[in-house]
């Protein structure tokens, strides 16, 4: 498959075949993909940060990091990442999220509706959206375990590599919150590759 671009501010889904690669690029820098995977077969069994980040032992997933279902299978390892951060702790943006984080500014349909839209076609119902795999978001946790969200440090053309370990449907978003991404709205680019 060629390379494909999602615009700012929607989202996608498709097939990833068993032993298929699939690589999200930061086309032009400071931009987040929220990453959903399905196992295609039985979409109730779906990615898990609380799984990933048990068996992982930390919360800095990067090469040689496998993404578990909520039934403890590896779903995606990550097998190339020129950026190393990424969060796997927070939940896709959405309308609430927007008028909790962002009450002055016109409120967005965010990461959550458009995968509800994108993943539709395949089963997959809003309340079936977990947590998802941020690529590129840089969410540091202080000595006292607060949280913030700062913009990514990614660059222009920066990319992370999965290989998919079972056959999947992914849901993936170029991030429409205002923190996640600096304050700008950027495309995000994607290719599989057997």
């Amino acid at each position: 498959m060629t390379a494909q671009l999602i615009p700012p501010r929607s989202g996608v889904a498709f097939r990833l075949d068993e032993g298929q690669t699939l690589t999200v690029t930061d086309i032009e820098g400071v931009q987040v993909a929220d990453l959903l995977a399905y196992n295609s077969v039985d979409v109730r069994e779906v990615i898990s940060s609380g799984r990933t980040v048990d068996y992982a032992e930390t919360i800095r997933l990067t090469v040689g990091s496998i993404l578990y279902s909520n039934r403890s299978r590896p779903m995606l390892s990550i097998i190339e990442d020129t950026v190393g951060i990424h969060d796997f702790l927070l939940t896709p943006c959405s309308e609430a999220t927007f008028r909790h984080f962002y009450p002055d500014q016109p409120v967005h349909r965010g990461c959550f509706g458009n995968l509800a839209d994108a993943l539709a076609p395949y089963g997959i119902e809003p309340d079936m959206i977990p947590i998802a795999f941020n690529v590129f978001m840089n969410v540091p946790v202080g000595i006292d375990g607060r949280i913030r969200v700062e913009p990514p440090v990614s660059r222009a053309g920066d990319f992370i590599r999965f290989r998919a370990e079972m056959p999947l449907v992914i849901g993936l978003t170029a991030c429409s919150a205002y923190s996640s991404n600096g304050g700008s709205f950027k495309p995000i680019g994607f290719s599989i590759a057997d």
